[in-house]
């Protein structure tokens, strides 16, 4: 998966370091990221060196460590910065296998970008956060709250009946291959209960055994999903929310439309299912 590099991780501990010419820098305009694309397709992020000329309109902030690789987010009050050679493209079309690592930081830059911009102000005071010298925490110096990153728990659900794996497409987005159902925990919720609500608030079904499979870092949507096989319970007559879906049905093991891509929790488990590898109850 995309979390999976060839050599290292992703080392998520917070330091308060300052940005030094080779550190690799993440420049986001909403949902898109700057980065330069190669005669080879090869991608690369801009470097402190690189954006010397725009240093004085924009600041860094330390964002994690790749393969002894420093990352940086940039942060301006002013527009975004352009760079000849470099240009925006959106975070969500980078999954492409042998960019694993720039993919990883786009993402999950992404994830921490949005929450300092949507946490500059307190949320119980209106005061301006002041960010912590020891931890990855931003703190009101007024009322004292804290505010740490946001994640939300959300599940994939691979529904099965034998030899048979239930797929769908999303309805009003972007992506429209097939997929595994998903959808985010409610308050007060188990993550076992959100499988059971999902599945049959977007097709109908009801689902037994629950297999817990695999989690999976989502950056793009800052969530972490949990990915879960269960069994058909009863009829396998689909009836789908078309809110959410613009289809659903079910694909024989040997003749499914979609395969492992090597970078989502959802292709992966297609693959475990098409392999005849799932957990079994």
């Amino acid at each position: 998966m995309l979390q999976d590099l060839e050599f290292g991780r992703l080392e998520n501990e917070y330091y308060n370091i300052t940005a030094k010419a080779g550190d690799s820098i993440l420049c986001f305009n909403e949902g898109q990221v700057l980065l330069s694309r190669g005669e080879d397709g090869t991608l690369k992020l801009p470097t402190l060196a690189t954006m010397e000329a725009l240093q004085e309109y924009g600041s860094t902030r330390y964002a994690f460590r790749i393969n002894g690789q420093n990352f940086f987010l940039w942060f301006s009050a002013s527009a975004f910065p352009q760079i000849d050679s470099f240009t925006y493209e959106p975070v969500r079309h980078l999954r492409q296998l042998e960019h694993k690592e720039i993919c990883l930081a786009a993402m999950t830059g992404l994830h921490l970008y949005n929450w300092y911009r949507t946490n500059r102000l307190c949320g119980c005071c209106s005061t301006p956060t002041e960010h912590s010298d020891k931890e990855r925490m931003l703190y009101c110096p007024n009322c004292k709250n804290v505010i740490f990153p946001r994640i939300s728990p959300a599940v994939i659900v691979a529904v099965t009946d034998g030899d048979r794996l239930l797929l769908s497409k999303y309805a009003g987005r972007d992506y429209t291959r097939y997929a595994l159902l998903a959808g985010y925990a409610e308050i007060g919720e188990t993550i076992e209960e959100t499988v059971h609500r999902e599945v049959m608030e977007e097709v109908g079904l009801r689902v037994k055994n629950l297999r817990y499979y695999k989690s999976q870092p989502w950056g793009v949507d800052g969530n972490l999903l949990m990915g879960f096989f269960c069994d058909l319970d009863g009829s396998d007559t689909i009836r789908i929310d078309e809110n959410e879906l613009s289809m659903a049905a079910w694909y024989h093991r040997s003749a499914l439309p979609a395969h492992d891509d090597g970078f989502s929790l959802t292709r992966e488990m297609i693959g475990v299912f098409e392999a005849g590898n799932e957990p079994k109850f």
